[in-house]
Parts: C-alpha cells; structure tokens; sequence
C-alpha cells in the first residue's frame, strides 16, 4: 500500500501571524533590521510575499515593530522572577534568562540597542523604553519596597543601563568572558552600586543592610 501523505492544515490567523513574526525574529536575529526584506521573510516562513503583505499591509515596517514588540515581551519576561528567596540568586537566574536571550539574538540585539536602524522610528524607540522601564519594575518589586526614591530608582535604572552596555560589550567581544562569568560580575556591580548610594540615601542603606544579611 501506498503510504497516504500528511493531511494539510489550514493555519488560524494567529497561527499564521506567529508564524511570520517567528521567522522574522530569527532573521533580525542574525542580521540588521535595514538588511532583512520582506522576500527574506516569506521564503524563511516558506510562504509568498503577498501573503506576508496580507498580514503585514504596512510592509516591512509594521512586520519589524509587531516582531520588535514580540522580542520586547519576551525580554521583560525574563525579569518576571518570583519574589521567593535572597535576591542575589533572584537575580542571577533574571541575568541567565537575559544573557541567553542575548546570545540568541546576538546582531538582532545590537540593532535593537544601538539604534540607528533605518527601521526605527518614535514608536520603535518607545517600545526599547518599555523594555527598561519594565525591568526596573521588577527589580524593585524583588526589592520590596512600596515608595522607592529617587535615588534608588535612579540607581536601579543606572543599573539596567549598565546591563545594556556590557551585553553589546560582550557581543563585540566574541561573548568573553563566558556569560556565567559576565552574570556574576554584573550582580556584583548592582551591589556595589547600591552600596554607593547607600552613603547619600537611608532607604538604600536599609536595603544593603538587608541584601548583606541575606548573602
């Protein structure tokens, strides 16, 4: 008997758009926004370019935002760790998730950041904003407090920055020293961080107090 061949199934709309917004991601995974076409799309998703504009009127604009704010949702995730336990290992396993996102999609990563691209624009700016901003978020939501200062909220924003930088330093660096080794000088650094703001703000100095005590 002649084996029978695999039935088709007809993807949903959302299926779909997953579809094409995953093979974008993977492609300015690895490539700058401005070097990926909508041709690159259609044939990694193993469709036709008219299709893609079906989903996507807006060209490879629209598709570029709807994957940047995909990518965006999937690295604010990667804070979103219980508040159980000291935070220092907290925080080490946000960095692995982070890290790994960031070696995954290593030239994608760099574009997003640095800017630049002939892609982006106010609403893509927006969403790189949203990405910190909610960081920050989780960071003092693991460090409980209700009313953070200015200080502390300065401090911990300085702090994701600081993240951002040494991830392209470390991404132009061929990915030394290992990401294990990266994770654990960059946890050191929040704490040195906290530590010199401590000297100007009790809030913070309560907080060290509390983080020393837990290590």
């Amino acid at each position: 008997m002649t084996p029978s061949a695999p039935a088709y199934r007809r993807l949903s709309v959302e299926e779909r758009r997953s579809q094409l917004l995953d093979a974008a991601l993977s492609l300015f995974a690895h490539r700058a926004p401005e070097d990926v076409s909508l041709d690159d799309v259609a044939e990694a998703a193993g469709v036709s370019r008219p299709l893609v504009y079906r989903y996507f009127p807006g060209g490879k604009q629209q598709l570029y935002e709807a994957a940047l704010r995909s990518a965006a949702d999937e690295l604010q995730q990667c804070f979103d760790e219980p508040c159980e336990g000291p935070l220092l290992p907290r925080l080490s396993r946000a960095l692995d998730r982070y890290l790994a996102f960031v070696d995954e999609h290593d030239a994608g990563f760099s574009a997003l950041l640095q800017g630049g691209s002939v892609v982006e624009t106010s609403r893509t700016t927006a969403i790189v904003d949203g990405v910190r901003r909610a960081a920050a978020e989780h960071i003092l939501s693991h460090l409980q407090v209700t009313r953070p200062g200015l200080r502390l909220r300065m401090t911990v924003r300085m702090w994701i920055t600081a993240v951002e930088a040494a991830s392209l330093i470390w991404l132009d660096e061929g990915k030394q020293p290992p990401a294990d080794e990266l994770r654990d000088w960059l946890v050191e650094q929040f704490v040195a961080v906290l530590s010199v703001t401590a000297g100007r703000d009790p809030q913070t100095a309560a907080l060290v107090r509390v983080i020393e005590a837990d290590a």
